[in-house]
């Protein structure tokens, strides 16, 4: 319950139709269980208690008491438990028959919500027996006391301000106008739905989709418990087929044809965080009843898959996809301002590294598609004081497979009598030696793009923006930026798309070594011909870092709960030491360094977190970053 997460659950008892005593001795085996895994909320299914395929036994008052009767039971073995138990039966209210989810905690009910559209086609039958359910809430009485009774209320934690939970039941979900929608509009951050969906041939893909697009609409939790074993099969057969999404993702799924439970921890603030970046979410203006109910707030091992690398899709087709759809952006981008300015040549500076590659690839493709000529690019190689054999050779190489021009520049000369004319010692390998050699570069891209009337295509990525891991008016500026939208973890995964695609064995070859050479700036001398600068041993890991881009940016997390996260994430790779360290470096960096992205040139949004000025982040040059680092205390 701690950093914004609730575990929830979703079940299936084994039950007996018409028989609500023994499903009653199930669900609460099941509910019992759940609350053993640390569950809050826990959905069970529609008409559990009696069996949905009753059929005109719910006429019947016998079943309907019996009913009653199990419930009491139910709520009895509730005591002391800090669970939010939601199950479905029928219930008379005013000569009417409903069917409806009984809310329930503590050994008390907190809330009855009758099903807002009985279907009435094809296999089902509902009208039959049940009246639909009133939105407007009143109150009834159910086991001695005054509950509410209506479809508009929500369950409120009194202990954790973002979880909100609304209820609708099994077919309210598949209609165009879904209760579900009020109650997010009114806050609701989880949905609890209490289901009895029989299984047809491709159904269960529908489900999911359904459920990933309800909760991706409403930005909510989403919990999908399915009647299964013991149900009639005369006519129907049912799978318990339950799920749990969150924001348009499938965080669990239960085996089909089994009972039992599924569970995931849903992040409520994310959610929350979510709606208030989103300023078309809006709120509603029904009239709601809200039920509080407590629970007890306690850290929990998170029961649900961190990503350490949530810019890179896991599945290779996904990934593959994602790749195509970034190139494609990036080419389009860059085409899109050589058409409008009528600029027909560009200029990459390009040093054999990841970044500078994909940046001379891309501008390739631009210019294959415009249908201009691959010499039309020149790809100048700049070898200065840190230049390695290898890299200079992986640049050449490359220009050459992509048809570029290829103009290599010695600044060695250049740099030193600019070192003599500022009275710098060479001696010294300061933050000035390395930073002349940047600008350095960045004038001869600038100079010869005028000259030849070209553009100049920058290279750096998105990665290097959050830490500021660019020259201030050296590499840091260009004339149209087509990384700079895309992660470096990226970066490595479109540049192997590159050579997969390529039938060019020497651009394969080429494009697989930069992949394995380690990432540099190279502006210190080499040591017996290596790399002696390795990045990453002086900002930290890139995976570290783009984790904590991505959760910091778009999720809007907390470093407290960023670190907890990355725990996850990264167990077994990186210790609490330095994942600790390197978030601090992060933190720092991102907040001191935001006056390289306040002036950032132009270039396309690829992917969900970006940095541009003009775009998604506005954010003062001088902000302070005090209380960020005092939320990771020391553990």
């Amino acid at each position: 319950m701690t950093d914004g997460f609730v575990r929830v659950a979703a079940g299936t008892a084994r039950i007996i139709v018409g028989n609500p005593e023994n499903n009653a001795i199930n669900i609460i085996a099941l509910m019992r269980e759940a609350y053993a895994m640390k569950a809050k909320l826990l959905a069970l299914p529609e008409m559990c208690l009696t069996g949905y395929t009753i059929g005109d036994l719910v006429l019947q008052p016998t079943l309907r008491d019996s009913a009653v009767s199990a419930l009491a039971t139910i709520v009895k073995a509730s005591r002391g438990m800090d669970m939010l138990t939601v199950l479905g039966m029928p219930l008379v209210v005013d000569s009417k028959l409903y069917n409806c989810a009984v809310a329930i905690a503590g050994g008390s009910v907190l809330g009855v919500v009758p099903k807002r559209n009985p279907p009435n086609y094809a296999e089902f039958y509902e009208l039959r027996h049940f009246s639909p359910g009133p939105a407007k809430v009143r109150n009834i009485r159910l086991l001695g006391s005054e509950v509410p009774f209506g479809g508009n209320i929500l369950f409120c934690c009194n202990q954790m301000e973002a979880l909100k939970v609304g209820i609708e039941i099994c077919e309210d979900l598949w209609v165009p106008l879904s209760p579900s929608i009020g109650h997010a509009m009114a806050g609701a951050t989880i949905i609890l739905n209490p289901s009895a969906s029989n299984e047809t041939v491709g159904k269960a893909s529908y489900r999911e989709l359904l459920l990933k697009s309800q909760s991706a609409k409403l930005v909510a939790g989403y919990v999908y418990a399915d009647a299964g074993a013991g149900e009639s099969t005369t006519d129907m057969v049912f799978s318990g087929h339950n799920l749990i999404a969150e924001n348009g993702v499938i965080m669990a799924a239960s085996k089909r044809y089994e009972c039992g439970l599924v569970t995931g921890d849903i992040d409520v603030e994310f959610l929350r965080n979510e709606r208030v970046r989103m300023n078309t979410f809006s709120s509603c203006t029904d009239e709601y009843t809200l039920v509080p109910f407590d629970v007890r707030m306690e850290k929990l091992e998170l029961d649900r898959f961190v990503d350490p690398a949530p810019f890179v899709p896991f599945d290779e087709k996904a990934r593959k996809r994602r790749c195509e759809d970034i190139l494609d952006i990036q080419t389009r981008g860059l085409m899109t301002r050589l058409e409008h300015t009528g600029i027909k040549k560009a200029v990459v500076g390009v040093s054999g590294g990841l970044d500078s590659t994909l940046a001379l690839y891309v501008t390739a493709r631009a210019f294959q598609n415009l249908g201009l000529q691959p010499d039309a690019v020149t790809a100048i190689t700049m070898p200065c004081f840190g230049t390695t054999e290898r890299t200079r050779s992986n640049a050449i190489r490359l220009a050459e497979c992509l048809g570029a021009k290829l103009v290599q520049i010695d600044i060695s000369r250049t740099v030193r009598d600019h070192f003599e004319d500022i009275g710098l010692d060479e001696d010294k390998k300061d933050v000035a030696y390395e930073n002349a050699q940047a600008r350095e570069r960045t004038q001869v891209l600038m100079d010869y793009a005028n000259m030849t009337g070209g553009i100049v295509v920058g290279t750096g990525d998105l990665s290097e923006l959050a830490l500021g891991w660019a020259t201030y008016n050296g590499d840091h500026m260009s004339m149209y930026s087509v990384n700079a939208g895309v992660p470096k973890t990226l970066v490595r995964h479109l540049v192997a798309h590159a050579a997969e695609q390529s039938d060019d064995d020497i651009l394969k070859q080429a494009l697989f070594d930069v992949l394995a050479t380690p990432v540099s700036p190279e502006l210190l001398p080499p040591k017996d011909g290596v790399i002696s600068q390795v990045t990453e041993s002086l900002v930290g890991p890139y995976g570290l870092h783009d984790f904590f881009l991505y959760h910091m940016v778009r999720r809007m997390s907390s470093p407290e709960k960023i670190r907890r996260l990355a725990r996850v994430a990264f167990e077994g790779m990186y210790s609490r030491e330095i994942i600790d360290k390197w978030l601090s470096t992060f933190i720092k960096r991102f907040f001191r360094q935001q006056f390289k992205r306040s002036c950032l040139p132009d270039g396309p949004k690829v992917g969900s977190v970006t940095l541009s000025p003009r775009g998604d982040w506005r954010m003062p040059s001088d902000a302070s970053d005090e209380i960020w680092l005092k939320n990771m205390p020391s553990s």
